[in-house]
């Protein structure tokens, strides 16, 4: 499932090639993913995409109108290429841009979303999210303050998009070997001193993925078709049984909230 790295590298890959540029048209092969597209959509066309941001693993294209909310689930990505290249089975919708070029939306499993929020109005799938990770206001005190007597495990915790957006499986297992915090532990027995130490290794986690252009797994790709890197960089994620790269102990896998959770039980406490 693309995390908000690869989504944020999804983000700075259309920029240029869609900010600035006319929508001449909208086509939607199959308006059924998570949610049916609406047919609100369509206020796109002839609008100008004013600006491409994120928040959490949305990805917001801008306009006067309204802004298209595009969500890459499971499995979808977004392409930039020549309004000449024919659809494939899975290519759901199209932007054709004034530019001759288009915005492609593919998605094999339909999980992922196309939605519309008009200019002065915020859908209600932004509505709940909690801070963003890279963000100024998501802080070692905010994290504390929002933990104070939760006995949910930790890595739960950080995976509450409640409580800050974005924090995904890949990363919360990274960012809590990085820190040395066992992943069960709960949220509400951490110090603050120690939450400083998983806040910083969330932020240095997801920039250095985000730097190293996103994590390839199984279906992501790059806005220009080039895998990301970090897959080659991760010190616990799927290595449960290997040696930790700390202590050369077994590494643990369990599951916490049905997700695998790769830990050591000497390094992290």
């Amino acid at each position: 499932m693309p995390e908000l790295p690869e989504v944020e590298v999804s983000r700075m890959g259309i920029s240029p090639h869609v900010v600035g540029q006319t929508v001449v048209s909208i086509t939607v092969r199959n308006p059924r993913l998570r949610w049916p597209i609406p047919k609100e959509i369509r206020q796109i066309e002839g609008q100008v995409v004013r600006r491409v941001s994120r928040r959490a693993k949305y990805l917001l294209l801008e306009t006067d109108a309204g802004t298209a909310i595009v969500h890459l689930g499971m499995s979808g990505s977004l392409r930039v290429l020549p309004a000449t290249v024919p659809p494939e089975k899975h290519d759901h919708v199209d932007l054709l841009l004034a530019s001759g070029e288009l915005l492609r939306y593919n998605d094999p499993r339909r999980f992922g979303a196309w939605l519309w929020q008009l200019a002065d109005e915020q859908h209600t799938v932004l509505g709940k999210l909690g801070p963003e990770p890279l963000g100024d206001t998501f802080t070692a005190d905010y994290l504390f303050d929002k933990a104070k007597g939760k006995r949910t495990a930790i890595k739960q915790f950080i995976m509450d998009n409640q409580v800050v957006v974005g924090v995904g499986n890949i990363y919360a297992n990274e960012s809590l070997f990085s820190a040395g915090i066992h992943p069960k532990r709960a949220a509400g027995n951490i110090s603050l001193s120690r939450l400083a130490v998983l806040v910083d290794e969330i932020k240095a986690v997801l920039a250095f993925a985000i730097e190293q252009g996103g994590t390839t797994l199984k279906d992501f790709k790059n806005a220009d078709g080039k895998p990301g890197y970090f897959a080659q960089e991760l010190q616990v994620y799927g290595k449960g049984g290997e040696p930790c790269p700390r202590c050369d102990k077994p590494l643990n896998e369990v599951k916490i909230g049905q997700r695998a959770t790769v830990y050591c039980s000497s390094c992290q406490t």
